[in-house]
C-alpha cells in the first residue's frame, strides 16, 4: 500500500461546499467525542459498527456522502480507543485553534482520467496533472493546507525502485551537527530548514500574518519532508544492512529543543526503514547505550560522557592510543554491535 497526493484545482463552488463540510464535519467529530467520554463514565461502550451508524439517516440533511461520515466518528473512535489503550493521549475538541482539516472518503476511488478525479458528493475534480502508478485506489482523504486542498490516495500496490546489487553493511550514528554519519567516513549535514527560515517566519509573526505564517511553516516541513525521502533512498539503494543507533527522540527533545525537531530524525529512520522492507534490506537497530563512550579499536569504555561531553568532538582512547571522531567511532561501534563483532571479540579475549 502506498500514498499518492494530489495538488486539486477546485472551482469556487467546489471549495465552497468542502468549507461546509469540515464546518459539519468539526460538529460530528466533537459530538463523537463528547458522546463516547459521557456514555465511557456510565460504563456504556460501543463497538465501532454500532457507533458509526448512529447517524445512519443524517447523510442528506447534512448534504454529506453517509461513508464520509461514518469514516469521521470512526476517527473518533479510533482516538478514544488508543487512549483507552494508553497508546496515546485524550483526544481534544477540535476548534478554531485546533482545526480539523481533512474530509474521509473511505471508499475506492476510480482511477482518475488525464487530470481529472471522480470524488464521492463533489463529482469530477481537476487536479495538477503527474503520474500515478497503475493500481486500485482503496480509499482517499482530503486535506485542507496553507498552500491549497490535496487529495490524498491509498493504492494497493507496493513501492519499488532499483538498487544496487551488494553486501556492503553499515552502522548509522543520527545526530544535530551532522545529520547522519556513516561508519565508512560518509558525513550527511544537517540543513538546518528551520533556522535559516527563522528570521522570515519571526516577521510573519510579529505582523499577525497567520496565513503567511502556516505557509512558511508548510515550506519548512516539505523541504525536511523531501530531503529525508532522499537521504533514505541513497540508503537503500547503496547497502545491504544498515545498523541504526536507537536513541530515544523524545526524551532528547526535552533537553535539546528545537535541534532535535529540525534534524527530523525520527522520521528519517521509519522512511528508511519501510523502504528498506519494500527492497529486500535489513534495517536494525542497536542499542545506543555506551556508543559514544566506547572505544571502536579495543573496545575500552574511556570516550567523553555526560552533557558536559558533549562540546568533546575528538578524543584519544587512553586504552590503546586510537584518536577518534566521536561521531565516525560511535558510528562504527554501532556497526561492531550489530555485525557482532564485538561479541566475537569478547569471546576470543575469554578463550
Amino acid at each position: 500500500m502506498i500514498i499518492r497526493t494530489l495538488k486539486l484545482r477546485l472551482s469556487k463552488s467546489q471549495e465552497k461546499q468542502l468549507e461546509q463540510w469540515l464546518w459539519n464535519l468539526t460538529g460530528l467529530y466533537n459530538w463523537g467525542l463528547k458522546k463516547i467520554e459521557y456514555n465511557a463514565k456510565n460504563k456504556i461502550y460501543y463497538s465501532n459498527f454500532d457507533f458509526v451508524n448512529m447517524i445512519a439517516d443524517h447523510s442528506k440533511r447534512l448534504e454529506i456522502p453517509s461513508h464520509t461520515l461514518q469514516g469521521t466518528l470512526s476517527q473518533v473512535y479510533n482516538a478514544w480507543g488508543r487512549c483507552f489503550k494508553k497508546i496515546a493521549g485524550k483526544p481534544h475538541l477540535k476548534g478554531q485553534r485546533n482545526k480539523l482539516n481533512s474530509i474521509p472518503f473511505p471508499d475506492p476511488i476510480k482511477f482518475p482520467k488525464e487530470n481529472y478525479i471522480g470524488v464521492p458528493g463533489l463529482g469530477k475534480v481537476r487536479f495538477y496533472k503527474q503520474e500515478l502508478p497503475k493500481a486500485e485506489i482503496k480509499c482517499g482523504r482530503i486535506l485542507k493546507k496553507a498552500s491549497g486542498w490535496y487529495l490524498c490516495l491509498w493504492l494497493d500496490t507496493n513501492h519499488k525502485f532499483a538498487v544496487k546489487d551488494t553486501d556492503k553493511a553499515v552502522g548509522i550514528d543520527p545526530g544535530f551537527e551532522m545529520l547522519l554519519t556513516l561508519s565508512d567516513g560518509i558525513k550527511i549535514e544537517n540543513p538546518r530548514e528551520l533556522r535559516k527560515g527563522a528570521e522570515r517566519l519571526a516577521q510573519a509573526q510579529r505582523g499577525h500574518r497567520k496565513k503567511l505564517v502556516a505557509r512558511l511553516q508548510e515550506k519548512q516541513a516539505n523541504r525536511r519532508n523531501d530531503r529525508n525521502h532522499k537521504i533514505s533512498r541513497k540508503l537503500v539503494e547503496n547497502y545491504k544492512t544498515i545498523y541504526y543507533s536507537d536513541d530515544n527522540f523524545k526524551a532528547m527533545a526535552k533537553h535539546f529543543g528545537k535541534s532535535v525537531a529540525e534534524a527530523g530524525l525520527g522520521d528519517l529512520i521509519n522512511k528508511t526503514s519501510y523502504k528498506g522492507k519494500t527492497c529486500g534490506r535489513e534495517f536494525k537497530p542497536v542499542n545506543s547505550k555506551y556508543t559514544t563512550m566506547t572505544c571502536s579499536c579495543c573496545g575500552a569504555l574511556t570516550g567523553p560522557t555526560g552533557l558536559a561531553g558533549l562540546a568533546v568532538r575528538h578524543w584519544i582512547c587512553s586504552a590503546c592510543g586510537a584518536q577518534h571522531d566521536r561521531d565516525l567511532n560511535s558510528s562504527q561501534v554501532v556497526y561492531n554491535a550489530g555485525a557482532g563483532i564485538a561479541h566475537e571479540k569478547e569471546l576470543r579475549d575469554v578463550a
